[in-house]
């Protein structure tokens, strides 16, 4: 007993000093790189024998705040993951997954227009405050205690999107702080000065300190809360306790350096991965390899600085990170353990409102709808406005000129667009869901629009004036390779709704992170952002014809297939012995999902939300009839994307709001109730 425990012991010594040993490497590293390098010597006689030279300036103002501010943010979010994991009893928990990071960005970002003053002296208040919000939503959302693991990540990647929507509207409206204020949005420990740290190092330490107490609570709480307290632990005090720690710990690297994602995920497992369990050793271990993590993916950013300038650290972790993320749920699907936390129902969408209205009729109401919108679109939406007799006119080429060409050249392509654009994503998510499913696999949700949006922007950055066909093959690229990666993931556990949408998670952070660098590297900044957020403005008929043609090939298509889709709702088994042949019907439907998903990015930018939100209200209005729904769904998302593009026109005069954040803006409330609904049943 006593050789096994040495042994044990000698194994711990081991890894703790390979971190310690790993961060000093990327402490000499990060202090020795830059667009100068330097030597080892070097660094070491400006750090102890400082003269003030050029050199020994650099290293004190520029390059020791920024190795610093790297110490402080990797330890914090490493720490606060290792918490949040425990407390939380959820190997997913993290500042990145429970909305934190965007709740402190988002306070961050308003208060720097609202009140750049005091957010210059105080930004940590407008952190803190905003990273308890986001994470009080997601708790609650999440159904509080009663939370599962992926229905606490489903929870705050949906208040993650909402977030994140506000935050860009408010870039955009502001379009002169865009550029920073994105690339700081990214993850930066860029440091001009030791201000930040100097505002930002007690409360970390502090707050470090502080665990240290309940070391052995922590340890209790990893068999239990019912054997916790039976062995005299205050267990909701504890757990009160450390979740304001993790919350304040996450906020103020936040505040710091930005939202930074995945070193909460990575540090924590890794060192639990190696076999050690016991806070006072697992807290200690992560912080420095967390610290070590974020000084080695910074160091990754030098050797690009020159051509390409300073890099987001944020982005290289969720590069880092979304692979990570993958292993991990393949080891989750392979382990027993992770077979039950993640094989729980992910249904949003299984009721259905008994209605009296035939469908027919129902089709014909939202079909006027949708031509009251778009009669309001061309007559009222831009500078000037136009009458039914002037609106009848250009329509049949008469008319003045002037008319003539606002009808046809700026707002009808523009509006069709929307339309079928709309059309498009709502039976791309319609498809997707039923080929593998989900009620909960959309285009956005799966990665198909962070990947056709990484080949979009790819092939911008080499050919920014790139015709659309050429963005449209590009578009198909990428979506094609990040649904192959997620299918291939869940595949064999047969689809299973929480491997999926993990699956998802990871592939849309690894395309977010490649989405990050494009969009700084490409010549004209602005107009980047507001496609990345989805804008049908300025969209002309070579923008819209590819996407009517994708639609009128497709559309049939999908409307073809009802009784294959709908028998892939059952198991396997059942499926094939109705005669189906499984796999390739959930094949073409992917594929023709991903299709109309990647061409609409190609045309409009990535549009998030119209795929889910639009089978959805289909689903509740019409059951499970695929044809059915295929049609509504159509119309509906047609409705929602043209509701946008014209609201998005109107609400902020004389600017315009890209009408995918203002989809983003309706739809994330409404899937936010969704999910608090679902909470009171057993649907996740």
């Amino acid at each position: 007993m006593s050789s096994l425990a040495d042994k044990q012991g000698w194994k711990t010594f081991g890894i703790v000093l390979g971190c310690i040993l790993f961060l000093l490497l990327m402490l000499m590293i990060n202090l020795s790189q830059g667009q100068v390098n330097m030597g080892l010597f070097d660094v070491m006689q400006a750090l102890l024998h400082g003269q003030g030279t050029a050199a020994d300036q650099m290293i004190w103002q520029f390059r020791l705040p920024r190795t610093v501010a790297g110490l402080l943010c990797g330890a914090a979010l490493a720490v606060a993951g290792a918490l949040l994991q425990t407390i939380l009893r959820n190997p997913l928990a993290s500042a990145g997954t429970l909305g934190i990071n965007a709740g402190a960005y988002f306070a961050v970002v308003v208060g720097t227009i609202a009140s750049p003053a005091f957010i210059s002296h105080f930004p940590m208040v407008f952190a803190i405050a905003g990273g308890f919000g986001a994470v009080l939503v997601v708790y609650v959302l999440a159904g509080g205690s009663r939370s599962t693991p992926i229905r606490v990540v489903l929870a705050g990647m949906i208040v993650t999107l909402l977030l994140s929507s506000f935050t860009s509207v408010a870039q955009i409206l502001f379009l002169e702080d865009a550029r920073s204020l994105f690339a700081w949005g990214s993850g930066s420990l860029a440091q001009n000065n030791w201000n930040g740290v100097q505002a930002t190092w007690p409360w970390i330490i502090l707050a470090l300190a502080f665990v240290v107490p309940f070391m052995k609570s922590l340890d209790l709480l990893g068999f239990g809360e019912e054997s916790a307290a039976s062995l005299g632990q205050r267990v909701l005090q504890t757990k009160l306790m450390m979740f304001v720690i993790a919350v304040l710990l996450a906020t103020v690297s936040v505040s710091l350096a930005g939202p930074i994602g995945f070193v909460g995920l990575l540090a924590p497992h890794m060192i639990r991965l190696m076999g050690i369990r016991k806070h006072h050793i697992l807290l200690p271990a992560s912080a420095v390899l967390g610290a070590g993590i974020l000084l080695g993916a910074d160091a990754l950013t030098y050797p690009f600085q020159a051509t390409y300038g300073n890099l987001p650290v944020g982005a290289v972790t969720a590069a880092i990170g979304g692979p990570w993320l993958i292993w991990m749920i393949i080891r989750m699907r392979k382990s027993k353990a992770g077979g039950h936390a993640t094989h729980s129902k992910t249904g949003m969408s299984g009721r259905t409102i008994q209605t009296k209205i035939a469908f027919p009729l129902l089709c014909t109401i939202l079909g006027v709808l949708l031509f009251l919108l778009l009669l309001y679109g061309i007559m009222r939406t831009g500078g000037m406005a136009l009458s039914a007799k002037q609106l009848w006119l250009a329509i049949f080429g008469y008319g003045d000129e002037q008319l003539r060409h606002i009808v046809w050249n700026l707002r009808l392509p523009r509006l069709t667009a929307a339309l079928f654009g709309g059309a498009a994503l709502a039976i791309a998510g319609l498809l997707i869901q039923g080929a593998v499913r989900n009620p909960m696999a959309d285009p956005s949700v799966i990665g198909v629009t962070s990947g056709a949006g990484s080949g979009v922007l790819s092939i911008l950055v080499i050919w920014p004036y790139a015709p659309g066909w050429v963005l449209t093959i590009f578009a198909f690229i990428g979506a094609v390779i990040a649904a192959m990666i997620v299918f291939s993931i869940a595949w064999r556990s047969g689809f299973n709704p929480g491997i999926l949408i993990l699956g998802g998670v990871s592939v849309t952070a690894v395309g977010t992170a490649l989405i990050q660098f494009l969009v700084l590297k490409t010549t004209s900044f602005s107009a980047a952002l507001i496609w990345l957020a989805g804008s049908t403005y300025a969209r002309g008929w070579s923008d819209a014809i590819p996407l009517m043609l994708a639609s009128f090939l497709l559309f049939p298509i999908a409307w073809w297939l009802g009784k294959r889709v709908e028998l892939l709702a059952f198991d396997d088994g059942v499926a094939l012995g109705l005669g189906l042949h499984v796999q390739r019907s959930r094949l073409i439907a992917a594929a023709i999902g991903v299709t109309l998903a990647s061409t609409v990015v190609a045309t409009v930018g990535t549009i998030g939300f119209v795929g889910l939100l639009a089978p959805h209200a289909a689903r509740l209005l019409t059951g499970q009839q695929h044809r059915k729904m295929v049609v509504l769904a159509a119309i509906i998302g047609a409705i929602v994307l043209t509701a946008a593009d014209i609201s998005g026109r109107l609400i902020a005069l004389p600017k315009e709001i890209p009408s995918g954040l203002m989809v983003a803006l309706i739809g994330s409330p409404y899937l936010l109730y969704l999910l608090y609904q679902s909470g009171k049943g057993r649907m996740i």
